[in-house]
């Protein structure tokens, strides 16, 4: 069915980039890259597959001009990195903060220091949930590692969701440590864990619909996928059992445009009583807000 106009949607990914090329974003992954294209061509670790990403704005207001975006597609609220280290745009989320949900990235391979990070961040910024990229870690960590259970279990002392990227990654590195069968344990010895599955889950999604029936508080976010390429199997799922388990996330500006999601977003073949709750009633559950 048609996406109602009328719905203020929740973005559960979105970013406030740095600089008008916004490279600093993705620094971190450089040591995981091994060929020259990534290493010294993309502007984006996975350009291979975005033929769409965004300019950004040439302006020094960087979270004025994301707002500005955001007032163009209708998106009431967005979920956005928990800029730590650049107090200019905490200070600017912090003024805007009915607008954004604030989420930290967090690396296990720090032990304590992480644990004692998240609860930190929780207490001064008032942080909305904790991300892992497993794949993006150096080294990298598998999701059902021993050192992610002190961080899985500070969430749940914190009341933070987790979002935790699965599937095969974009950049060119091993992705093994994201499979998504080694969710079943972590949310298993975790049953009060909010743990949403983010970036498609792909070649598992099949396994991902399985999981999320089994386990209540298991949900799945299709963030960095244009709507045109959900995975079918997610799609059924959210026209069937699984309305309240899947939630909006895009990926602007890091590879696609609001404008190409939104207009892929128009031929979402989705039930007319499920777009609320994919757009924002699902979120709104999920953080406990109004």
């Amino acid at each position: 069915m048609p996406r109602p106009k009328d719905i203020a949607a929740i973005d559960l990914m979105l970013g406030i980039p740095m600089s008008s090329s916004n490279h600093e974003m993705y620094e971190y992954l450089k040591p995981l890259m091994m060929d020259e294209e990534s290493r010294q061509q993309f502007k984006m670790p996975a350009q291979y597959m975005f033929k769409d990403i965004p300019s950004v704005g040439d302006t020094d207001d960087k979270v004025g001009w994301v707002l500005q975006q955001m007032d163009k597609h209708n998106i009431e609220r967005a979920m956005v990195g928990a800029y730590t280290g650049r107090p200019e745009i905490s200070e600017a989320i912090s003024k805007n903060r009915h607008r954004f949900l604030q989420c930290l990235d967090v690396n296990p391979n720090r032990g304590m220091e992480e644990v004692r990070r998240i609860k930190q961040a929780k207490r001064d910024q008032g942080i909305n949930a904790v991300s892992i990229f497993p794949s993006g870690l150096v080294p990298q960590v598998a999701i059902d590692d021993k050192k992610m259970f002190p961080i899985y279990a500070a969430c749940v002392e914190e009341g933070l969701p987790v979002f935790v990227n699965t599937g095969i990654c974009g950049p060119r590195f091993p992705s093994m440590v994201q499979k998504t069968e080694l969710i079943e344990e972590v949310v298993w010895f975790f049953p009060e864990l909010k743990f949403v599955m983010r970036h498609g889950a792909e070649p598992w999604d099949d396994l991902a619909v399985k999981l999320m029936i089994k386990f209540p508080n298991l949900y799945y976010s299709p963030s960095a996928f244009r709507p045109k390429h959900y995975p079918k199997s997610i799609i059924n799922y959210m026209n069937s059992r699984g309305a309240d388990k899947v939630l909006y996330a895009g990926y602007f500006p890091m590879g696609i445009s609001l404008d190409t999601i939104f207009s892929d977003l128009d031929n979402l073949p989705l039930k007319d009583e499920v777009w609320p709750k994919f757009l924002r009633e699902n979120a709104l559950k999920l953080f406990g807000i109004s």
